[in-house]
């Protein structure tokens, strides 16, 4: 019975062994990139090169004020048809290179903002201004996924 019991121990012991081997040599396939900030736009009727000439001035001269600060990685502006009258026809992406960093700079990029742009109340204002051209239909946080080589 003894020998029975350790027999049976043994191969538990042995399985577990096997399947702990087996796990740590599971590869994934991909690897967490970096992270996109992405604004979804509706240009208002008309409004399109008021508001491309408000993202070629302004908002393009914060953006490379951050990525010369080390803030951001790159930035992209993707115009596309909207499909309805109330779709989105503008995204704007601004990459970080992982959350920690986009939330450790957040002060930073605050500071850099009442540099570049002006005051709270000054920022505000801009806000209320580009409601007339445009308007925020929503954001979102994205991580790139990078898919490894297939072997």
């Amino acid at each position: 019975m003894k020998l029975k019991r350790t027999f049976v121990g043994s191969l538990v012991f042995l399985v577990l062994i096997v399947g702990l081997s087996v796990f740590a040599q599971v590869k994934r396939p991909y690897h967490n990139g970096s992270v996109w900030s992405i604004a979804f736009i509706r240009m208002k009727p008309g409004m399109e090169t008021a508001y491309l000439n408000y993202l070629a001035g302004p908002w393009k001269a914060n953006q490379e004020a951050a990525k010369k600060e080390g803030l951001v990685l790159s930035y992209k502006v993707i115009g596309t048809e909207g499909h309805t009258p109330a779709d989105w026809n503008l995204m704007l992406l601004t990459e970080y290179k992982d959350l920690a960093t986009m939330e450790a700079n957040e002060d930073k990029g605050d500071a850099l903002a009442q540099k570049m742009v002006g005051n709270d109340e000054k920022q505000m204002q801009g806000y209320k201004e580009r409601l007339d051209i445009r308007e925020v239909m929503g954001d979102r946080l994205a991580r790139e996924i990078v898919l490894e080589p297939k072997k």
